[in-house]
């Protein structure tokens, strides 16, 4: 069975379940989850709405957007926004790019009020009983993610905490909200077999980094992950769980125990080189515990980084969720919606600047509610197509498929990018600087083969006129797919012409000279 078959949307049919350290469909089949986050739907980021420091979190966000515009306007903005934010176009597009899963971060407030008690919000639960219709009629499995909890689980902006310490786990209220808010959802949701799971909290515990420290509320995170199981259990006990581990959901020191029959281990990864040493440390959680593992939330960096570490774990058998969807004015999501006229001013007035007018503010605010619709967005389409590695896509020669080398080399690479598989990895003397804070030096490597030696890239969904030409410095290489020679090529590499095919090797192999071998530009 290939991992084409298993990213397939086809696999989406039934309740997912955990077998062992894969994940299953309701017929029994392996399913590798493939997928977008909806940020800034039913929870706002900041940084998104390329705002300043008093407009960080959905709270302050509203704030803003009542001061500007006054609170006739702000009463109607959100329903708007919630509307034209996430549609049905947006669903059945991630549908006919391929993608079998989604993962909705949810606001508390959304569907609670934030007042003594417990009263649900009925508009929220039907923001989400839509898009369950929706990703149903696509054939893509819906993770709901409790992404920012009653009282603030992370204590920091993405959880939309009052004061940057998470409350959930030191105030009885916000406790007794949350657990009773994953018992309603169960209760809700119990028989929609299209809910993939139920994601317990996002990136609980913020790792302690001069603000109040919280990491000591670790047991307190346990705690809480037994008592929502039980709240969830007493009402369903089909759906698939999802649990995170703390510091942004890096560190697995709150595996120590088997939480659920049916859950899968979730983690995060940003800012890393995108190799194997990104995995390992959950592989061998998993390994030890004999359950599955989904990269549940990753992006913010390069197409070429996308097209390294996403396939990768798919051949490993990690499922991936990219972030996000869609945002402001960029160049790593799908879909980038347009900044409205004169958006720099609310920019400068969130970072303590001058004040709009009334008029102006509500101008903006409805430009942007018409430039978030999908098709008023600038599509990326080499951001999908790199997620996916398909036409379309560039990636690096050092990203060579995990079982797919011949590398004779003593010695590792200085930075240890792709330690211990015996390949020649040329790194600068100098590194290039980090990019928006992510590493991204790993793209100015290059691979060196010697005479005989081979590296192997498992390309996805190659169609009649599809094309594949490889970056060479120095020496020749020879270029087969599937154990067909193409050709060979030098430092003047022509475009090889591919069979379609839904998953092909192409196999690069040293002929004369050492290769210096850059990039595959994949079209």
């Amino acid at each position: 069975m290939t991992t084409f078959e298993k990213l397939s949307r086809s696999r989406v049919n039934g309740f997912l379940r955990a077998q062992g350290r894969e994940i299953h469909n309701g017929k029994g089949e392996p399913i590798v989850l493939s997928g977008w986050g909806l940020g800034n739907w039913l929870l706002c980021e900041g940084y998104m709405w390329k705002a300043g420091p008093r407009a960080d979190r959905p709270r302050r966000i509203e704030e803003v957007v009542r001061e500007l515009a006054g609170s006739e306007y702000a009463a109607g903005f959100w329903p708007r926004f919630r509307e034209n934010n996430i549609r049905r176009e947006d669903i059945l597009r991630m549908g006919e790019l391929g993608y079998n899963s989604v993962r909705l971060p949810i606001g508390w407030r959304v569907l609670m009020e934030d007042e003594p008690g417990v009263h649900w919000k009925e508009e929220g639960f039907q923001l989400i009983d839509r898009l369950l219709d929706w990703c149903q009629e696509a054939g893509i499995y819906v993770f709901l993610d409790l992404h920012g909890a009653p009282g603030g689980q992370t204590g920091a902006n993405i959880d939309d905490c009052v004061d940057d310490f998470p409350r959930l786990f030191t105030d009885q209220d916000s406790w007794d909200k949350a657990i009773a808010l994953w018992g309603e959802l169960a209760r809700r949701y119990k028989d929609r077999w299209i809910v993939g799971g139920y994601d317990l909290l996002n990136e609980p515990l913020r790792p302690d980094d001069g603000r109040k420290p919280c990491q000591y509320l670790l047991p307190r995170l346990r705690d809480f992950y037994v008592e929502a199981i039980r709240e969830i259990r007493r009402h369903d006990s089909v759906h698939m769980l999802s649990i995170e581990g703390g510091s942004w959901a890096t560190d697995p020191a709150v595996f120590c125990q088997d939480y659920d029959e049916n859950m899968v281990i979730h983690f995060h990864r940003y800012a890393v080189m995108p190799d194997i040493g990104a995995y390992r440390a959950f592989l061998e959680l998993s390994q030890r515990w004999n359950k599955p593992l989904w990269l549940g939330e990753s992006g913010e960096n390069t197409p070429e980084w996308f097209a390294a570490l996403y396939p990768l774990g798919a051949k490993l058998g990690v499922g991936y969720n990219v972030w996000p969807w869609k945002k402001m004015a960029c160049v790593n999501s799908p879909y980038s919606v347009k900044a409205p006229k004169n958006w720099e001013k609310f920019t400068a007035y969130t970072s303590g600047g001058q004040r709009l007018s009334y008029q102006e503010a509500q101008a903006m605010f409805d430009e942007y509610l018409e430039n978030m619709r999908l098709e008023n967005c600038v599509e990326n389409p080499d951001v999908s197509a790199s997620v996916r590695r398909e036409p379309g896509c560039s990636l690096r020669a050092t990203d060579f498929d995990p079982d797919g080398y011949s590398g004779r080399c003593a010695q590792d690479s200085l930075s240890g990018y792709r330690q211990g598989t015996g390949m020649r990895i040329l790194e600068p003397e100098i590194l290039p600087e980090k990019r928006f804070g992510f590493d991204c030096c790993w793209d100015s490597f290059q691979l060196a083969l010697s005479v005989g030696e081979y590296a192997e890239y498992t390309l996805y969904n190659a169609q009649p006129g599809s094309t594949v030409q490889v970056g060479v410095t120095a020496g020749t290489v020879e270029v087969f797919q599937d154990g067909t020679c193409l050709g060979e090529a030098g430092e003047s590499s022509p475009a090889f012409a591919l069979a379609p095919a839904e998953e092909t090797v192409i196999r690069i192999v040293g002929k004369c000279g050492e290769a210096i071998l850059t990039n595959l530009l994949y079209r």
